[in-house]
């Protein structure tokens, strides 16, 4: 079934009947107080597969021209629909996946080729149970399960003493019943071999045949198929029962079932007995009431325990579990998934609140470097301190390495490399909090080692995987990791960290090979404090870091940046060298973020840096690999990682963009290296720094420090409080060591 328009009108396809006119047409059956309207295509008997598919894209086409439907939302139940609605623009394309249709007796020939277009059609792709969701999950981007809810006051009308239906409750003894089709998913010796074993039992079946006939049924006195009854009707069916069946086979047509009945079964307070569906096993297996049996023998003995259950005793916990699956909450989650991926992309704004310089008149602090240092401190003087700024920035954009920006193919990628935001400080948080909307994002980072994808930082999820061990708790995992430590003395380079903690094989399988091709250097001659920032877990917490907030920002950094610096006191100097205004003397304070020792002309010679060069690709698929970063180790490869944009973002795309990092030792300067010599270094231009009256550093570059992002934004807030900005003389130089 697919579903045309939204909000205003919902048109249904029902599967085409045949018909022996010689031309299609549409009948239509509009459901009485609804904005829904049932449409059947009657198409002539004799048309063969590809004139039907034309048919009935006929009959769509006119059906959206006489409604004057434009860019409708294409909602697909079964991919046999998309056939004839491909050609269709559409404002989003959802694929609702309910059932694994091809493993189903007498599936269309062409069904997985089918979806597997559909799939990469689709802006938006639901699942109906986990199970699903786990076997499509790594096919497309924005993929979400959605378990089946429940209608609980409609079934709650059991509990409440609705009349059981009278044909079934005439019938002997204890009645065991079952709602649904009644097909190839339905095991049918098992229910044989619970009737003859258990003549005094009524067994049940509700529903209607479907790809069996009466002749295939087992025939024994206690086995009554009574056939469908209405929606309306089931609670007095359930009323008549005293436990509820599942005896579905094990087989390919059930393997990604999640059946709509265990909730409804529930809710009417019933007790359950089922065969090991996967997602009925995942999701109920916990629940008291729900039993599992896999032989017509444990089958009729969890029915026994089942009819011994004292119903108040399970119903409180029952009420628990079902309190989060109402069709409610479902359509909530669902109308938002919908709406993200039917807004249209957010065009690249062209900054139409930032004033441009035109160097008119004098300013009262020229800031150099359009980063986060500079902004922050550019919005607090201009919207606090009622100070006329100048920021300027050699690069042609605000942002500094933050910037993002939608590439050719329209996806929000990180120019600079992957920037994940994450602090412990609710302050920074709330500050920039005025600056853009956010959405949340935990960061996880696989490494590369042979053919595996490992967590990092290393976990026990990582160490069973790479040794073949079965570590259970914290405890095996620390004693582990003891036993492969080699104690060091004096821990005073990054190497002496991680062999301190972890020995020399994991070093070398994690730390070695990343660690020289980021630094250009051999990890025993940097700081310890590059593989402190590292910590290694024996829990399976696979987050990248543990901060209180982790999130992105909702419209990406550059719009955050344009938020930021939209006040009439900021005014821009893009592509522009500091050098050049300098020698205007344009304002008598100045910030300056960028590299301290370009500053001062390198009078004590050039501070080292790492810098980055990236190569930038979007590809013709939907997803490239499992997370946004994957680390690549080994030194063989020239790269330390690749990173998957859409991962951070969330955004919905048919293609996918990546970046790859090569660190190297010239260009822009990013990461200053931590080693003792250019400490020393850096402290001399510092006390050069403490000799200036009318400039204040600030900024990894300005300091020397590897910062995190909510690092230098604290910096800058704190430089700012630092700052007498409501007297005329300059404030002192600030130099964060």
């Amino acid at each position: 079934m697919t579903r045309f328009g939204r909000s205003r009108q919902i048109y249904v396809f029902e599967e085409n009947i045949p018909t022996e006119h010689h031309s299609p047409y549409l009948e239509t059956h509009p459901y009485e107080g609804t904005d829904i309207v049932s449409l059947r295509p009657r198409i002539p008997r004799d048309w063969d597969e590809a004139r039907r598919d034309a048919g009935l894209a006929q009959l769509l086409d006119l059906l959206l021209r006489l409604n004057n439907i434009e860019r409708p939302v294409l909602w697909f139940y079964s991919p046999m629909m998309f056939s004839f609605a491909r050609h269709v623009e559409a404002a989003a394309v959802v694929y609702d996946c309910m059932d694994e249709l091809a493993n189903f007796r007498f599936a269309p020939a062409g069904l997985p080729e089918l979806e597997a277009e559909l799939m990469q059609r689709a802006d938006l792709v639901l699942t109906g149970g986990a199970s699903l969701y786990a076997a499509r999950k790594d096919r497309h981007d924005n993929i979400h399960a959605f378990p089946s809810g429940v209608d609980t006051a409609h079934f709650q009308q059991v509990r409440r003493g609705c009349a059981p239906e009278a044909e079934q409750k005439n019938l002997p003894g204890k009645k065991l019943g079952f709602y649904g089709v009644i097909d190839e998913r339905i095991d049918l010796p098992l229910l044989e071999a619970v009737a003859r074993a258990r003549p005094e039992w009524s067994l049940v079946m509700v529903g209607p045949l479907a790809k069996i006939g009466p002749s295939d049924l087992p025939r024994v006195p206690n086995l009554h198929f009574v056939g469908p009854r209405s929606y309306e009707d089931l609670p007095h069916s359930l009323a008549a029962w005293d436990v509820a069946l599942m005896p579905f086979a094990i087989n390919e047509a059930t393997r990604f079932i999640s059946p709509t009945k265990t909730p409804e079964y529930l809710a009417a307070g019933l007790p359950v007995v089922s065969t090991p569906i996967a997602d009925v096993v995942a999701t109920y297996g916990d629940v008291e009431a729900v039993r599992i049996a896999d032989t017509p023998e444990r089958f009729i003995a969890a029915c026994d325990a089942a009819l011994s259950l004292d119903r108040t005793a399970f119903l409180p916990v029952v009420d628990a579990k079902l309190a989060s699956m109402s069709w409610d909450e479902t359509f909530r989650r669902i109308s938002d998934l919908l709406d993200a991926a039917v807004r249209p992309p957010r065009a690249a704004l062209p900054l139409p609140n930032l004033r441009r310089s035109k160097r008119g008149g004098a300013y009262d602090y020229l800031i150099v470097g359009a980063g986060f240092a500079g902004s922050v401190l550019a919005e607090r003087l201009a919207s606090a301190g009622n100070k006329r700024v100048l920021l300027c920035d050699r690069r042609p954009h605000i942002g500094g390495n933050a910037f993002d920006h939608r590439d050719e193919a329209g996806i929000l990628v990180h120019k600079y490399g992957p920037h994940i935001f994450h602090t412990n400080s609710e302050e920074i948080f709330a500050y920039l909090s005025r600056f853009t909307a956010w959405r949340p994002y935990e960061h996880r980072v696989l490494a590369a080692v042979g053919t595996q994808r490992l967590p990092m930082p290393i976990n026990r999820t990582t160490l069973n995987a790479l040794y073949g061990l079965d570590l259970r708790n914290e405890c095996d995992t620390e004693a582990f990791l003891q036993s492969r430590a080699e104690p060091v003395e004096t821990v005073r380079s990054a190497r002496d960290v991680v062999i301190n903690q972890v020995g020399s094989e994991l070093y070398r399988t994690f730390f070695e090979g990343y660690t020289r091709k980021q630094w250009g250097v051999d990890p025993s001659e940097l700081d310890k404090s590059v593989t402190q920032r590292i910590p290694t877990r024996c829990t399976t917490d696979d987050r990248y870091f543990l901060d209180r907030f982790q999130a992105m920002p909702l419209h990406g950094y550059t719009a955050m940046f344009e938020n930021m610096l939209a006040h009439d006191n900021i005014e821009l100097a893009l592509g522009t060298d500091f050098r050049e205004l300098k020698r205007e003397q344009l304002a008598t304070k100045i910030i300056y973020t960028g590299p301290i020792d370009e500053y001062f002309d390198h009078r004590f010679g050039p501070l080292p840096y790492r810098s980055l060069r990236f190569r930038h690709e979007t590809l013709d698929q939907r997803r490239f690999q499992p997370v946004a970063v994957v680390n690549y180790p080994a030194a063989a490869v020239p790269y330390t990682r690749i990173t998957e944009y859409k991962h951070l973002t969330g955004q919905v795309h048919r293609k996918t963009s990546i970046t790859y990092e090569f660190p190297q030792a010239e260009g822009d300067p990013y990461y200053p290296i931590p080693a003792a010599e250019n400490a020393a270094l850096y402290k001399r231009y510092a006390q050069l720094a403490d000799e200036q009256g009318d400039v204040t550093f600030v900024g990894r570059l300005g300091t020397y420090r590897y910062y995190n992002m909510d690092q230098v934004v604290g910096q800058a807030l704190a430089t700012y409080r630092r700052m007498d900005v409501g007297t005329t003389s300059a404030p002192e130089a600030v130099v964060s060591a």
